[in-house]
């Protein structure tokens, strides 16, 4: 019976070995973002194993590294060094969104996959210089949103694809909070949110691009006709610098959307609502649907679902990440993290820009 134990021991040891070693290795860019606390607080499992992080601010690591525990022994001042020095096979930004360009610039030419957090780029122009190096060198890029993880949005979905509520007419889309110094976000995450270069914006950006990359996902990589779109500063004592309410008009041939991203918002929130022919589905939040099924003029049934997280590996970003690159899993077209999706994503925002800033509507469907 010892035996027994002990070759079963050794087995469990040997395998758990091959695990590690079959683990995609992990390089973190940037400890700014607020969201990094995502992969460093990441319970073990055997998919994907951080092996380097690049911060030039040692305060900001030494103090992230007392909260979870990782080693400045992995800390780089740079990109080419941490990548010389422990070899990853994919990164993660974690830095300000201007970034995104010079971590895929660093990691394109030498086969490195990257995911980044939402949006993918500050300008389609950025994100243009992205894609073209992400095609050239045959690499994965990935953009990360919270509402990636929602099983709600999936469900809708799946209800608007079976014809549950009709034709689809209107989509309303809500993301946000207080704003990020009410909310009290880092210092070095509030310095580079409320910077129009390094964000690209205020929360048209910040949160204008979850509508955009649900919007172009339920439509299916269509592009809108026309976008229209207002900013206002409603905080200026706490955003001086950039927008922090918009609302965001897309027209379609037979759908249009309104997005409402906002730093105004009393209680945070990332929701959805669409609205058919027959009916009109509620996404309240990430576990929560309501659908509503006309009756007349005004009366209607309405079915509550309460649901869980989503299966894996779709419960984590960084577990798709690893699917991906080991091609255990292949994003369908217009998939919320995949690129094709996220460069429609950055014409609608850079276009919401545009309208807001010149007072006038942009047509796309011409371009």
């Amino acid at each position: 019976m010892k035996q027994f134990f002990a070759t079963l021991i050794l087995i469990l040891s040997i395998n758990s070995s091959i695990a590690q070693d079959s683990a995609v290795k992990l390089g973190v860019s940037g400890l700014t973002h607020g969201h990094v606390g995502w992969i460093l607080s990441r319970d073990s499992q055997t998919d994907i194993k951080m092996v380097g992080i690049v911060e030039p601010n040692k305060q900001l690591a030494q103090r992230l590294s007392n909260e979870f525990g990782f080693s400045m022994d992995m800390v780089f001042d740079t990109m080419d060094e941490m990548i010389k020095k422990v070899k990853p096979d994919a990164v993660a930004a974690f830095g300000n969104i201007k970034e995104h360009l010079n971590v895929v610039e660093s990691c394109a030419p030498k086969g490195i996959h990257v995911m980044v957090e939402k949006p993918l780029a500050t300008n389609l122009e950025d994100a243009k210089k992205i894609e073209a190096l992400a095609k050239k060198y045959k690499i994965h890029v990935l953009t990360n949103y919270e509402t990636s993880w929602y099983e709600t949005n999936v469900k809708a979905n799946d209800l608007l694809e079976k014809g549950t509520i009709g034709d689809l007419r209107k989509v309303i889309i809500r993301d946000g909070h207080k704003g990020p110094k009410k909310i009290g976000v880092s210092d070095e995450f509030l310095e580079w949110l409320s910077d129009p270069i390094l964000n690209g914006g205020g929360a048209i950006t910040d949160f204008g691009c979850y509508g955009a990359n649900l919007m172009t996902w339920l439509m299916k990589g269509k592009r809108p006709n026309s976008i229209t779109a207002v900013t206002q500063q409603l905080q200026p004592e706490n955003n001086p610098n950039v927008d922090d309410d918009a609302t965001i008009i897309l027209t379609y041939d037979n759908e249009m959307a309104i997005l409402e991203p906002s730093w105004n918002w009393p209680i945070g929130r990332k929701d959805m609502e669409l609205y058919g022919t027959k009916g009109a589905i509620y996404s309240d939040n990430p576990t929560q649907l309501r659908l509503r099924l006309s009756k007349g003029y005004s009366d209607y049934t309405e079915e509550t679902f309460l649901l869980g997280e989503r299966q894996k590996p779709f419960d984590d970003p960084f577990s798709v990440f690893a699917a991906v690159i080991n091609n255990q899993l292949i994003l369908e077209p217009y998939n919320v993290y995949a690129l094709e999706n996220n460069m429609i994503t950055m014409e609608i925002l850079q276009a919401a820009i545009t309208s807001s800033k010149t007072g006038t509507t942009i047509n796309l469907k011409s371009n």
